[in-house]
């Protein structure tokens, strides 16, 4: 459309659209690119992760599948997998619960000795696991400085399934403290206050403020603590009793058939409780993602 102050002329018919300037130099940014930290990535995950559990797989399944199966799924190994998931599963939970109670007193309460508490906290973290599963055996033994008291109530901590549980509740309870502790912290007491001012009570108030923000941190605990019972295997040796079918972890079961140099039954065990572990950690993080939506 011509007008008087742009009229159309032959140079401007003829002319090509300018592209835009491109700046001289790239602006480059402080730490390294993309390319170079994904490819550093893959390689670490490659060496510490992919490869080992690949090589775990190829020996499961260099017998033929009738000896996958029998060696994998029999009666002795599903025993040792019920045991071993069972025991991580409900250590996690009763860390879970105790978990949430000890973050609760240690980030909103001062008290004598808080700082002896919180670094006891942290005790299975640096203690061997080998001296926890001997001061645990000791402690709840039938002749131990707490067993003696709960053997004459018909009570026996040790030797049995409940030793493999205490075990997994020591070693799994920092994992869901340490995860909560962080986000209770920003969960400002000005929160608290509101929900009372406008009328709501102490259980209210943790149920539909508290817990709802602790969700997704509780879960991530929740996943660290079962992760790290389902493959705990020095704490557990020394209290549980090792008793095939009854009281005998998957870990050991496999440290068992590396001793008969049954390697690749040893890697179809590992490889079932790497499956439900991934599994299960898949799940989790499924409704971890899911929470989020709602906080």
């Amino acid at each position: 459309m011509l007008d008087d102050d742009h009229p159309m002329t032959a140079e401007t018919i003829s002319a090509p659209p300018r592209a835009p300037r491109r700046p001289l130099f790239r602006r480059r940014s402080a730490i390294p690119g993309f390319g170079l930290t994904l490819g550093v990535t893959l390689t670490i995950l490659s060496l510490i992760v992919l490869i080992p559990l690949s090589a775990v797989a190829i020996k499961a399944f260099s017998q033929s599948p009738a000896q996958f199966l029998a060696a994998a799924f029999s009666e002795r190994a599903v025993a040792a997998y019920r045991l071993t998931f069972g025991a991580a599963f409900v250590a996690a939970v009763i860390n879970g619960v105790f978990g949430v109670l000890t973050t609760w007193a240690l980030v909103r309460y001062q008290f004598p000795g808080k700082a002896v508490v919180n670094a006891l906290v942290d005790l299975p973290f640096a203690l061997p696991t080998a001296v926890a599963g001997i001061a645990l055996a000791t402690l709840y033994a039938p002749n131990g400085w707490v067993g003696q008291y709960l053997t004459p109530l018909g009570i026996k901590a040790a030797y049995n399934p409940v030793g493999v549980t205490i075990a997994l509740i020591f070693i799994g309870l920092p994992f869901v403290v340490r995860t909560l502790e962080p986000v209770m912290r920003d969960l400002s007491e000005d929160v608290e206050e509101a929900a009372a001012s406008l009328g709501a009570g102490r259980f209210a108030t943790i149920a539909r403020i508290i817990l709802p923000a602790l969700g997704p941190a509780w879960l991530t605990g929740f996943a660290l603590a079962f992760a790290r019972g389902v493959g705990e295997y020095g704490s557990v040796i020394f209290i549980a009793g090792n008793m095939p079918y009854k009281s005998e972890i998957a870990p050991l079961l496999i440290i068992i058939q590396l001793e008969q140099f049954e390697y690749a039954n040893a890697a179809g065990i590992a490889l079932v409780m790497l499956g439900v572990s991934f599994l299960m950690l898949l799940v989790i993080n499924a409704i971890q993602a899911w929470s989020r939506r709602f906080v």
